[in-house]
């Protein structure tokens, strides 16, 4: 028979661990923001990296939704990327519970709701790893508090996860999957523990799998330690395998979409994995030391020492002390092995930091912590072999880069604090099992002293978190009168579906759109379609992430292929120092596009793409509109670079600067005049500006290293009367100018092609989320063509006939046209979605049948044998 576990005793009135952990640590984590000065307790902004880039923007994207004023809907987002499929961004970013909160805030307040969110996140998950604990055993309220919140504010939390918000729902997950797997161990609550599975895989996928992983393992050392029967432990395994599979099963309609939407998106640029050395692995264990690239593991001095101690323990059972301790070491040491490396990335190889899975051991030590004090304090022996070994620790990592002085004048204290707190106890008997000691003046003491250790050493590691985080990465303001400028720009400029309005070449985020309105190319994500960034990048586009973040495209012909019919013209965000402030405000240009659906000549056997840019946007204009010379150019000492070759022909600048008393590096070139000058040089970086031009032209700005970003084509004048033109060149770092880097664009020919276009094209189009519908001319025979990129999910039908997959034109949506119709509706479905409802329909059934059966056996009385599942 199965033996039913033993339950903790119940708190007493008041005395909640979860709640005590949740006090600690949104204590802890607003005081450190607060001695960081960080909003939204100072003026340092907290929106680094993709906070700033991705996850804030969905956020606000989702307040669209949710207020009813996004362009698109749950399947398809109209304003990013000229379209893309929405579905597997919500479920990446912001199908956790908490993210509709952000809709009960004002839409200019999105930081502030963000941040809240980000707060509420940390609280549930040190509640749900403090009720976790005293599910595992038996134990001291306080003590489950105090290491729920050591969980919470581990340092995957302060140093990744903050910033990374949707990766929070892991760290809440972890615990609570291990409860689920507890009561499929006790044979019990079959329904809660499907739905906490389901809640996990659809709030966050990504860190949910880790967490399922790292639940599983927990269960298997759980099932040994119990040292049940073998049949026993089968039956046991199996429930919670199906518990599992169902729970995944319902989340099957998102993780689905996700795993498609992965498998057509931009492959990126990624890195191959590289252990960090064992000084920096054992230096991220102690306070206030960051580092990018390696795992942060510091759980706090009292957690540290506690799980350090746990071999030594003899209170405890030798299988436990053995069993947890090699739990902790195997998974440390799988983070540091490539290949177990990436089966905890799902097989698939992250795009920046390399340990997304520190969460977990982080969680091990604390589970291992609460294991050595819920047998009662450390005594002395154990006490100091824990001491020696973080004393060896320090030692070790005394010799890594990471560690500053700061870590010393924290370390220090804390484990004075932390030891001094453990030898009261040990007086008091206070950190036994309830109903073994009494209250005593010590034992207050020692609570008090380890509550304040800890809430003082993860105060200062998180403000040395946050402060140092500024220094490595790109951060972004928050919203203000730049954005609101932008914003009121865009709604006044708005005409979508008749044109679309982009919100501009200088970008504030990678996804303006989704922050200040409107319809552009910008798109960050990492399911950016890997047709949109083909496409862009052959038409002159730019991009940054290796690839996922495409930027908007400010040109002439692009601007008619994709009917951007209004754009938004802004200066350089003060915010960032790229390039000198030109002072300038928002404004808004506007031209006439053909509409959204146009229909062009049956093109049978039509070119692909070649190697310029000016060619394949006329290859989609269908009309030659520009002039490609032949170009000189010259170092500033007035020299003929240097060629590259391969398949980057071109010339290479190779000196920083590269100015002398001679001048600037030069491009010189004949074009008719009077035509627009544009330049691309995707792998240069720094300032080109046109010669002679007055004080208002633009002035092209250029960012690329060759590696994770390219430049996108930008405009810098007309050419002169002479039909001359010199482009002076300010390069930052060496770079290449490729062969056919100038274009001269005619505009009587563009506008004579877009009248052309305008004639032949839709009479009305309406779009209704992922719909597109068209009214075409009498007779229009050839191809209509959608001004969208055609990702996977599109179908299109013409009159009454039925949808089929939808053609390729370059990269857009294509139709094949007979004549005899004159209606054209295209549709979006998700890929994948058919096949995730299907299994989530399974699952839904199946759970439904067993908790029928359930209530039936209930019903007649029938009592199982000892163990049976409760539902």
């Amino acid at each position: 028979m199965l033996a039913v576990p033993r339950l903790p005793a119940p708190a007493r009135p008041g005395r909640s661990p979860s709640l005590l952990a949740a006090l600690l640590t949104v204590t802890a984590f607003c005081a450190s923001d607060a001695v960081a000065r960080s909003f939204p307790f100072g003026p340092r902004t907290r929106s680094v990296n993709d906070l700033g880039n991705q996850y804030l923007p969905f956020h606000a994207h989702l307040w669209d939704l949710l207020h009813g004023r996004a362009d698109g809907g749950v399947l398809f987002n109209w304003q990013s990327g000229y379209g893309a499929s929405f579905l597997p961004d919500l479920a990446t970013y912001v199908t956790s519970p908490f993210a509709p909160l952000v809709a009960v805030f004002p839409r200019d307040r999105i930081d502030l709701a963000v941040y809240a969110v980000t707060v509420l996140k940390l609280a549930c998950a040190a509640a749900a790893m403090a009720r976790l604990l005293r599910d595992l055993r038996p134990g001291r309220w306080w003590a489950a508090g105090l290491l729920g919140a050591s969980y919470a504010l581990c340092g995957w939390s302060v140093s990744s996860g903050t910033y990374n918000l949707m990766w929070l729902d892991g760290l809440i997950a972890l615990p609570l999957l291990c409860l689920a797997g507890e009561w499929a161990l006790a044979g019990r609550r079959l329904l809660p523990g499907v739905g906490i599975v389901a809640a996990a895989w659809t709030a966050n996928f990504y860190t949910a799998y880790m967490a399922t992983l790292a639940a599983g393992l927990v269960f298997l050392l759980r099932l040994w330690l119990r040292g049940l029967p073998r049949r026993e432990g089968l039956a046991a395994a199996g429930r919670a395998a199906l518990t599992a599979a169902l729970g995944t099963g319902l989340a099957a309609p998102l993780v689905a979409v996700v795993y498609f939407g992965s498998a057509h998106a931009s492959p990126g640029r990624f890195t191959g994995f590289t252990p960090v050395p064992a000084q920096d692995l054992l230096a991220r264990l102690l306070p206030t030391t960051y580092g990018f690239g390696s795992p942060a593991l510091f759980v706090g001095t009292p957690a540290l020492l506690l799980a350090l101690s746990l071999p030594f323990a003899r209170s405890a059972p030798v299988r436990v002390r053995a069993g947890w301790t090699v739990l902790v070491t195997v998974v440390t040491l799988s983070m540091q092995w490539g290949p177990t490396q990436l089966l905890w990335h799902a097989f698939a190889v992250p795009q920046g930091s390399g340990y997304r899975q520190t969460f977990v051991v982080c969680a091990l030590l604390v589970i291992a912590a609460w294991h050595a004090l819920s047998y009662g304090p450390p005594d002395r022996r154990a006490s100091a072999a824990a001491a020696g070994l973080l004393a060896l620790v320090a030692a070790v990592a005394s010799r890594s880069d990471l560690v500053r002085p700061l870590a010393w004048a924290v370390l220090l204290p804390a484990v004075a604090g932390t030891l001094g707190g453990l030898l009261l106890l040990g007086r008091a008997g206070a950190g036994r099992a309830p109903g073994t000691g009494r209250r005593t003046v010590p034992a207050v003491c020692a609570v008090a002293l380890l509550l304040c250790t800890q809430l003082g050493e993860v105060t200062a590691t998180a403000a040395a978190a946050t402060r140092t985080r500024l220094g490595h990465m790109d951060d972004y303001a928050p919203w203000g009168q730049r954005r609101q400028q932008q914003a009121d720009a865009v709604a006044e400029a708005d005409g979508w579906p008749r044109h679309r309005t982009d919100p501009g070449r200088e970008q504030t985020v990678g996804n303006d759109p989704l922050m200040v309105g409107g319809q552009g190319a910008q798109y960050y994500s990492s399911h950016t379609s890997d047709v949109l960034f083909r496409t862009l990048t052959a038409l002159g586009g730019g991009w940054t992430s290796g690839g996922r973040s495409l930027q908007s495209l400010d040109n002439a012909v692009t601007d008619a292929v994709f009917s951007v019919g209004a754009r938004v013209h802004s200066p350089p965000d003060p915010h960032q120092n790229w390039f000198p402030q030109d002072g300038s405000g928002v404004t808004v240009s506007r031209r006439k596009v053909p509409p959204l659906v146009t229909v062009r000549p049956a093109a049978a056997g039509a070119p692909a793409f070649g190697p310029s840019p000016y060619r394949n946007q006329e290859l989609l204009l269908g009309t030659r509109v520009y002039t490609v010379p032949r170009l000189t150019v010259r170092t500033g000492g007035g020299t003929a670079p240097r060629r590259t070759g391969g398949d980057r022909p071109g010339v290479r600048l190779d000196a920083p600067g590269a100015r002398t008393a001679a001048g600037r590096p030069t491009i010189t070139a004949a074009c008719p005049a009077g035509s627009e000058v544009y330049l691309w040089a995707p792998r240069f970086a720094g300032t080109a500006r046109l010669a002679g031009a007055p004080a208002g032209a633009p002035t092209g700005r250029f960012r690329s290293d060759s590696v994770s970003k390219i430049a996108a084509m930008q405009r810098l004048g007309t050419v002169p009367a002479s039909g001359l033109l010199r482009v002076d060149l300010s390069p930052d770092r060496p770079g290449t100018v490729p062969d056919g880097a100038v274009g001269c664009l005619d505009t009587a020919r563009l506008d004579a092609a877009v009248e052309r276009l305008t004639a032949t094209g839709a009479t009305e189009v309406s779009v209704s989320g992922g719909t597109v519908r068209a009214e075409l001319p009498e007779g229009s025979t050839g191809t209509a063509v959608v001004a969208a990129p055609r990702i996977a999910g599109w179908r299109c039908a013409t009159g009454d006939g039925p949808a089929v997959p939808a053609g390729d034109h370059h990269g857009l949506i294509a139709v094949p046209l007979d004549g005899s119709s004159t209606r054209l509706t295209c549709t979006f479905h998700p890929p994948g979605l058919r096949l995730g409802t299907a299994l989530g329909g399974a699952s839904l059934l199946t759970v439904a049948l067993l908790g029928v059966l359930a209530a039936v056996r209930r019903r007649h009385g029938a009592a199982g044998p000892s163990g049976e599942w409760i539902v």
